[in-house]
């Protein structure tokens, strides 16, 4: 039986995505990679109030929608993310260290131009891209070339529908 290690979130960048090595760079063989925080709010009651808890997560953007959205990835922009969980370890000094990531497959910005405090981006719209197979691509919705006719000449079928 196979295992699954699916996530979905939807949070609010905790930083900019600077020129930093940690934040973006290139491995060896060209692929670009994006190393961003997001903050994902949880409400829960407690007692007779709500109370807001915030988890963070580090997420981890491979290929070509790292650059594609690197210039949209700034602090307090709302985007949802799916992807898998990965556990990192390490030894430093004799001692064990662990961490979960998360490593997305897609990303999609959400919100307006000016949903992360008053920054805009250039162009009259929020691009929407997300990886399929390595490959990033533009969303967008295409109409059928010819659309179904309903109605009409009942498109060869009786009238009389037994259901």
């Amino acid at each position: 039986m196979t295992d699954i290690n699916r996530v979905v979130l939807v949070g609010r960048l905790v930083r900019d995505l600077g020129n930093d090595q940690r934040d973006f760079a290139y491995t060896p063989n060209g692929q670009a990679r994006a190393n961003i925080s997001i903050a994902v709010n949880r409400s829960r009651k407690q007692g007779d109030q709500w109370v807001d808890e915030a988890n963070f997560f580090d997420v981890t953007i491979w290929g070509k929608t790292a650059e594609n959205l690197k210039p949209y990835l700034t602090k307090g922009k709302q985007i949802a993310v799916e992807g898998y969980l990965r556990q990192d370890r390490w030894e430093k000094d004799g001692q064990k260290f662990s961490k979960v990531g998360i490593v997305a497959d897609s990303v999609m910005l959400l919100g307006g131009r000016s949903d992360n405090g008053g920054a805009q981006s250039s162009g009259g719209y929020t691009p929407k891209f997300q990886q399929n197979n390595g490959f990033a691509q533009q969303q967008s919705y295409q109409p059928p070339v010819e659309s179904p006719s309903f109605g009409g000449n009942g498109g060869g079928y009786s009238e009389d529908i037994p259901f």
